[in-house]
């Protein structure tokens, strides 16, 4: 299928930067991993989390970069124009259907920090108990109508942002929201960390506790850097596709995560001081973020104002994100389809929204209906998270570091010989041999003992 017009592609470094990490950075870097390193202890896990991304998220960024700009399509067309006339496409086609399943239920949770948005200004959070606060969120999910239509004008958001294409839509608007979630983190940390007893907090998220430190623990850490930075999922093959000959994706691929990781662990900078700061148990679930910390809020000076702002900064973590979600769908319906940007995105959303209505509703009206003993939206996440992100993200390190010939990866990632990369044998040597057994062992656990990320 031949490509409908000329392809755009991103004006700037920093608009590059800003998209690549908008894209890493959601909601996992805000509540899940604060919670998980609760759960794993706090510094310790911290330190190993580091080097996981060193070691592991970075050699497999780099290699998506390097499948997206030298294929110079979708992730579709991508693995179709590098290796023509072989089953390869498939990893491409696994990397559409992951977008498209993630974005599905991810827009449901999306929805639910529009509502508390709302409810920050209108109601607040009051003097409620962790008992009410509880039942008002359950009571919220099980509605029929109002998670409905707070994911549909998710969708909405993130679709006319999508339709201006990636100059103009994407970079525009990820330049302009990443320094404002920047800012709200900030803002928050400063509150969090003049609360009562917060020394306490911080101490145990930087402070290493390597006694609690097993096997587990590493497989947990690799698994959250995995998925914290949209690795497997085509997200950023896709963006890699519009990126310009001259940019350097080494240097990309480790600004983007330390972006995203410092932002995970300013997420924890604002959570865990608060958190001790009220004698709360560090290790809570994902009911930290609408369940426990309303209930911290309540009882701040100005606390609605704080929960506003806190719940601002998830809508826009979760929009940067699921911008570059639907991305990897609406460039494979334009490229591959032949259709205009406009009917492509038209398509991926209505689609993908019928679906996520489906899952949205497994905590109301359908939260009888099972399949293979899971909610919709516990299944959906379930394929994503356990099967297609790891099963992607393995056979795309097979490809670059086995199927692609060494000197067409090295011409790629040191841009025709103009850039020095003298860490190429190391990346060469991960890629190969430490990330597809660190990855399949991620698969192998999270498919038989439960999700890592």
């Amino acid at each position: 299928m031949s490509l409908p017009g000329k392809r755009d592609s991103f004006g700037s470094k920093f608009g590059i930067i800003a998209a690549a990490a908008g894209s890493a950075v959601g909601l996992g870097n805000i509540w899940k991993f604060p919670y998980i390193t609760g759960q794993n202890g706090g510094g310790a896990f911290l330190l190993i989390y580091l080097l996981c991304v060193l070691l592991l998220g970075v050699p497999v960024m780099i290699s998506e970069f390097t499948i997206g700009r030298s294929g110079k399509r979708n992730v579709f067309g991508s693995f179709k124009s590098l290796a023509p006339d072989s089953p390869w496409y498939f990893v491409g086609i696994m990397g559409v259907v992951a977008a498209f399943v993630i974005l599905s239920f991810y827009s449901a949770v999306a929805g639910w920090t529009l509502e508390y948005i709302v409810k920050s200004l209108t109601i607040g959070f009051g003097n409620q108990s962790t008992g009410e606060l509880s039942k008002a969120f359950s009571s919220f999910l099980a509605h029929p109508l109002r998670p409905v239509i707070w994911q549909l004008l998710f969708m909405l958001l993130t679709a006319l942002i999508v339709v201006g294409g990636i100059k103009n839509g994407i970079e525009r608007y990820n330049k302009f929201l990443m320094p404002i979630l920047v800012f709200f983190l900030l803002l928050l940390c400063v509150r969090s960390v003049t609360l009562p007893g917060s020394e306490k907090g911080l101490s145990f998220l930087f402070k290493p506790d390597f006694s609690r430190v097993n096997i587990k623990t590493i497989l947990f850490a690799m698994g959250q850097a995995f998925f914290s930075l949209s690795l497997g999922m085509g997200a950023l093959i896709t963006y890699a596709s519009y990126f310009r000959k001259t940019d350097n994706l080494g240097r990309t691929a480790m600004t983007v995560s330390l972006a995203d990781t410092m932002i995970a662990i300013l997420a924890g900078v604002v959570i865990f001081p608060a958190v001790f700061s009220f004698n709360i148990e560090p290790t809570a679930g994902p009911s930290l973020v609408f369940i426990t910390l309303p209930e911290i809020f309540s009882h701040l000076p100005l606390g609605n104002l704080f929960g506003l702002v806190f719940f601002i900064l998830l809508a826009v973590a979760a929009l940067t994100s699921t911008v570059s979600v639907l991305e990897v769908v609406v460039a494979y319906f334009s490229e591959e389809l032949g259709i205009s940007r406009k009917k492509a995105t038209v398509l991926a959303s209505v689609s993908i929204s019928i679906l996520g209505i489906f899952a949205s509703l497994s905590f109301g009206p359908l939260s009888s209906f099972k399949l293979f003993g899971k909610s919709i939206f516990d299944l959906l996440d379930f394929i994503a998270s356990n099967i297609l992100l790891p099963g992607g993200g393995l056979l795309i390190v097979i490809f670059v570091g086995w199927y692609l010939n060494g000197k067409f990866v090295l011409n790629e990632v040191s841009n025709s010989g103009e850039l020095k990369v003298k860490y190429f044998p190391v990346y060469l040597f991960i890629v190969r041999f430490i990330a597809p057994v660190a990855i399949a062992a991620i698969f192998i656990y999270s498919v038989f003992y439960g999700s890592l990320g």
